[in-house]
């Protein structure tokens, strides 16, 4: 089954309100195996709600719509859907008796605009909104449905999950799955063609999504099918093999985090961890405190971004800055190794780099970064370099810390 998501208001078209039910709506119709295959924002005006639905219906079996349902006269909803499905509105007794709990139950005295809010297009299944006074409206027309649901968020996503979703899963008898796999370490282009043949090898209803982020990507496998349990195991199959394939670049799946992951080793591996941060301004202990608990590991951060700080604080000799520089393999070192005898952690993370715009030169670009990462096991060090936007580089170079962190320690 096909679905479009129409909104109407015009708050949204000016941004004065941020559409966040579309995207809530069409997670929830994946999930029952309904394909959305566009969502349209359009203003209160009766032609355009008259053209949209008009045009939805040639390409859809499902038009879900949101907004114009409130009292004042500026909500037209409700009277072109009557237009539409040339009936009339009536008064709905449900739907009045609905309003009029509400309306006693804050202390207020039934007026008739809101009275009017019961009154319902009499070719409509009313859908009783108990969270407010506008109720949703179910139609179906030349083997179309079409739904009318309030544009308050909560309000929609009541009449979602008491109505809307359990009726149309009822009448789909198809299943969708999905599978997240989360890859730190490569560009979406490289990764693309390390795992082509992988790719290519998908049956036709199996389809990979690549879903790029600063120092992310995510690879997103969905399976449509109509039995459950067959194809859960193709998509497992399918995962295992990529395992195989890309194993260094692989840290998670779902909505793990490099941060969280990096968290569990430390504590069930009873280790401390600390950070010497210069280019990132303190972002890696931002990601590592973002955890709750994260106090049962980590120790502290030394933001160590003028050379002042990285010699008195963390005892970067003042050669190693006038001969290498402040974005050297060497002076990453020092960094690490003083934060290491600061703050007596079992792993340091220290990073140096040229974050950017500024600050560049031939021999070293903007966005190159230097890595250290100390463990009980080893010390290692890794030069990056990464594009010339400041807050991608800050990021990946976050993540590109983490994921060696947790390389080392899984």
């Amino acid at each position: 089954m096909l679905a479009e998501i129409v909104t109407i208001g015009d708050e949204i078209l000016i941004g004065q309100v941020i559409d966040t039910n579309s995207a809530w709506m069409a997670e929830q119709l994946n999930i029952i195996g309904v394909n959305v295959t566009q969502i349209t924002s359009i203003s209160d005006d009766r032609e355009q709600i008259l053209d949209t639905l008009k045009q939805a219906a040639t390409h859809a079996d499902i038009v879900l719509i949101t907004g114009g349902l409130g009292p004042t006269r500026d909500d037209i909803t409700k009277q072109t859907l009557c237009e539409y499905f040339d009936t009339r509105l009536v008064l709905n007794e449900d739907a009045l008796r609905n309003i009029e709990r509400i309306f006693v139950s804050r202390g207020y005295a039934l007026t008739p605009v809101n009275r009017a809010q019961a009154e319902l297009p009499e070719a409509c299944d009313p859908l009783i909104n108990a969270q407010g006074t506008a109720s949703g409206m179910w139609f179906e027309k030349e083997n179309k449905i079409y739904v009318s649901m309030p544009g308050v968020p909560f309000e929609m996503k009541g009449l979602m999950q008491n109505f809307v979703i359990p009726r149309l899963a009822a009448r789909n008898n198809k299943v969708v799955l999905h599978r997240t796999v989360l890859t730190q370490g490569v560009g979406e282009s490289f990764l693309a063609d390390k795992i082509s043949d992988w790719e290519d090898a998908l049956p036709s209803y199996i389809k990979l999504a690549y879903l790029p982020q600063p120092g992310i990507v995510r690879l997103r496998l969905s399976g449509r099918g109509k039995d459950k349990e067959v194809l859960q195991q193709e998509l497992n199959n399918r995962i295992d093999a990529l395992y195989k394939i890309i194993p260094d670049y692989i840290f998670g799946e779902g909505t793990d985090t490099l941060e969280g992951l990096c968290g569990n080793l430390l504590r069930n591996q009873n280790l401390t961890l600390a950070t010497a941060e210069s280019c990132t301004g303190g972002y890696i202990a931002h990601l590592i405190t973002s955890i709750a608990g994260s106090s049962d590991y980590f120790k502290g951060s030394v933001v160590s971004y003028s050379n002042e700080v990285k010699e008195k604080v963390l005892g970067v000799s003042a050669g190693s800055l006038q001969n290498k520089g402040a974005v050297s393999e060497e002076v990453v070192l020092e960094m690490a190794m003083g934060a290491k005898q600061l703050l007596n952690a079992d792993c340091i993370i220290a990073v140096s780099g040229i974050a950017g715009p500024g600050g560049g030169s031939p021999e070293k670009p903007v966005g190159t970064i230097w890595i250290c990462l100390i463990t009980p096991e080893k010390t290692q060090t890794r030069k990056f370099i990464f594009g010339d936007q400041r807050d991608r580089n800050i990021r990946r170079t976050a993540l590109a810390a983490l994921a060696m962190l947790h390389r080392a320690l899984a």
